[in-house]
């Protein structure tokens, strides 16, 4: 089977001895030997024994799940804040008695490490260590399971192509210097994953097929690009590389065009809600911003379209703003307002965009009237569904309706 013959494919190997410069983040494969048939010739199964197998099949655990709200208005969580129990009731909290129905909670992050337990073999390397001090939330199952009971929908945030972990452990998949063929590094010094790579696509499905197996209601993907920032001359990409000298103004985008509609595509044959994150300059700029992100690219493949349309990652005169921190609501009513225009050419529809807003203090401070012009924005362009980003998980109350004036 496909699923099967993609996944084996990856094995864990052991360690080893913002314009755009503004805006630059398995199949569960369950091998169960067949235990010997402890069967007498002449043993016979009692009514107490039927009873007994009938109640053990009735206690096989199954993830239930939510359908998607007509309109998102969501949070990101943090796997620290979700394994902090005082942490995640304040924010719990903060859904249910505001406006609030929905919760984007990290499958992983950057760093690659997946912040709870999985039973596919070929992830157990990646599962987060708490003896390392990280993050790991060790009731995922019942968390969702009282997320749901609250009718909370349940987003997972999977980051792809930006992964610490599986660029140490599999350095032949990750983007290289061209230079000397070492294991090229961004600015910040983050190791990426050459997005043409297509043992790295079928990674990020069986975390992402195993986590909605767990409960989540939908796989939100992130760092879905090309790197942005470093030494741009002195890199390689072993998997993509022919495509982009084939074509340099448009390889890039090819090639996340490919890996949109095959992940789209796999999650979509298994009935799976997506959603994915692109810059927020993807709503004006037709170009790929060198990156591969482009709208229309991107938008049949998935449910939904989350750009990250933060008024303080534009740059300065940014559409004649000389601040554009300045203008959430302009911010965001112009860039939100080309994106639906866009779709709506490409006869797609304009809500399945649900843009990222601004909840966090950068370039200047952010209070719950700067924040409520955004979710405004959203409205007066038609829009229906947001979700506040702020990486520090405290969130503006105060910029939210309460749960009773809706």
């Amino acid at each position: 089977m496909e699923k099967e013959k993609s996944i084996k494919k990856i094995k864990i190997l052991p360690k080893k001895p913002f314009f755009v410069g503004f805006f630059f983040v398995a199949v569960i494969f369950l091998s169960y030997t067949g235990f010997p048939k402890l069967v007498a010739t002449n043993y016979q199964v009692g009514k107490s024994d039927s009873k007994k197998e009938d109640v053990a099949k009735e206690e096989v655990w199954k993830a239930t799940h939510i359908k998607t709200p007509e309109a998102v208005k969501g949070i990101y969580m943090t796997a620290c804040a979700a394994s902090t129990p005082s942490f995640r009731e304040n924010l719990v909290n903060l859904i249910d008695t505001t406006e609030l129905n929905s919760l984007v909670l990290n499958i992983k992050d950057e760093t690659g490490k997946i912040a709870f337990d999985m039973e596919n073999p070929i992830l157990q390397g990646a599962i987060a260590d708490m003896g390392k001090g990280e993050c790991k939330i060790t009731d995922i199952k019942e968390f969702i399971e009282l997320l749901h009971q609250k009718n909370i929908y349940v987003i997972g945030r999977l980051p792809v192509f930006q992964d610490l972990y599986l660029t140490k452990t599999r350095p032949e998949l990750a983007v290289k210097r061209a230079s000397d063929g070492g294991v090229w590094q961004d600015r910040k010094g983050i190791r990426w994953l050459d997005a043409g790579s297509k043992e790295v696509w079928d990674y990020a499905f069986a975390i992402g097929e195993e986590s909605y197996n767990l409960g989540f209601d939908e796989i939100n993907f992130d760092y879905i690009r090309f790197p942005s920032d470093g030494n741009m001359k002195d890199i390689y990409y072993p998997f993509s590389e022919e495509k982009i000298a084939l074509d340099p103004e448009h390889g890039k985008a090819k090639v996340m065009r490919d890996f949109f509609r095959y992940i789209g595509g796999k999650f979509k044959t298994l009935g799976v809600p997506t959603s994915a994150d692109l810059f927020g300059m993807v709503t004006t700029n037709t170009d790929d911003l060198n990156i591969g992100q482009v709208l229309e690219y991107a938008a049949p493949f998935f449910d939904y379209i989350a750009p990250m349309v933060y008024p303080s990652h534009y740059p300065p005169n940014f559409n004649g703003w000389k601040n554009p921190n300045d203008y959430p609501y302009e911010v965001i009513h112009f860039t939100m307002g080309s994106a639906v225009t866009r779709l709506n050419i490409a006869s797609t529809s304009p809500l399945k965009l649900r843009p990222w807003l601004q909840d966090f203090d950068y370039g200047g401070d952010y209070d719950a009237s700067d924040v409520r012009a955004q979710i405004q924005a959203t409205y007066d362009v038609g829009l229906t569904s947001w979700m506040l980003w702020s990486a520090s998980n405290k969130y503006t109350r105060e910029a939210l309706k309460s749960a009773n004036s809706q």
